[in-house]
């Protein structure tokens, strides 16, 4: 049964909270809570399926405490297109179950579910004919293995991420940045599970923003709405999500966007140049198959997590010209 409650109406846009059930990692049924948005008194029939990284939740798409420029939902639903935001599971409002099974298999086939409910018209009340996933960090690994494994969704944008990660940076970052969530005084209260974890304070400054393109007033609601990952999945995505070439799989067409400044996945380390999307895309091509007909973006000065960087008005627009082109959304 999907229920339905209003979540907030600002002048031009219509934004509600809706519970889906789906299965559960090991069996039963789990719910995954979503934000849809969408121009006020209308709801087109494309919808855009917004996935965050790894200890964000579906604030990241929408960030209290902000100017609304942050918001990529509102901005979105201003310009006549229709989002749906998930808290993936473990995350927000959507069920928090065990850590060790919460496997890259799992958040697909979860998504996959939730794909085909925006199509039978259980959110919002419009069956959607057109679906493109938008993954962003973890979120894109996800995406990306829902896609090549379901084959259900129109189209896949990827942020966040490359397939040549840099290594020593993610490893001193998990190492020096992150900390079991029962440790942390923010989120404790989510339980004593040992193998979820969240970042230290102070840490997502470094980790994901440039700093020179940020806000600290951004850094600040992003550090209160921080959320948990869980450690089996997370590794799960990285091997599987993104350094293998799960992306082969995908059949549809894709856009890739990074931060030229993202210190995780582009630059020396990580034998990627994100100068530019020319040089971005030749060195990304290989991982996809003809049919992906991959194009390529980079936000100038952004890091990791481009879409709260001052000029992430760029990507919203770089993003919405691609939709345009492909799917006429």
């Amino acid at each position: 049964m999907t229920s339905l409650t209003p979540a907030a109406h600002a002048s031009g846009v219509d934004c509600s909270l809706t519970t889906l059930p789906v299965s559960g990692p090991t069996g039963g049924t789990a719910t995954v809570s979503g934000q849809l948005c969408k121009p006020a008194g209308a709801n087109p029939g494309s919808i855009q399926l917004l996935v965050h990284g790894g200890t964000y939740n579906r604030a990241y798409w929408d960030l209290p405490g902000v100017p609304e420029s942050y918001s990529y939902q509102r901005n979105m639903a201003r310009e006549g297109r229709a989002t749906f935001a998930v808290d993936r599971l473990g995350t927000g409002a959507s069920t928090r179950p065990l850590s060790l099974p919460m496997l890259i298999s799992v958040e697909a086939r979860s998504l996959h579910e939730v794909v085909q409910h925006l199509r039978a018209g259980r959110v919002g009340g419009t069956a959607y004919e057109k679906v493109v996933i938008v993954g962003h960090s973890v979120g894109s690994g996800i995406v990306a293995q829902e896609a090549a494994t379901y084959h259900d969704v129109d189209g896949v944008v990827l942020s966040g991420m490359t397939h040549m990660p840099a290594v020593p940076v993610l490893a001193l970052g998990a190492g020096l940045g992150l900390q079991p969530v029962f440790l942390d005084n923010l989120l404790a209260t989510l339980g004593s599970d040992p193998l979820y974890f969240t970042t230290r304070p102070g840490a997502r400054a470094g980790l994901f923003y440039a700093m020179d393109d940020a806000e600290q007033l951004v850094v600040n609601a992003d550090e209160a709405t921080k959320d948990q990952v869980s450690v089996p999945g997370m590794g799960t995505v990285a091997v599987f999500g993104i350094v293998l070439p799960t992306t082969y799989g995908i059949d549809v067409p894709v856009f890739q966007a990074v931060g030229t400044q993202d210190v995780l996945f582009c630059g020396l380390l990580a034998l990627r140049d994100c100068s530019n999307a020319a040089n971005l895309r030749a060195q990304e091509a290989v991982y996809y198959r003809p049919e992906a007909q991959l194009e390529t973006y980079v936000l100038p000065g952004a890091g990791h997590s481009l879409a709260l960087h001052r000029n992430a008005e760029d990507y919203r627009d770089a993003t919405r010209a691609w939709l345009s082109s492909k799917f006429g959304m």
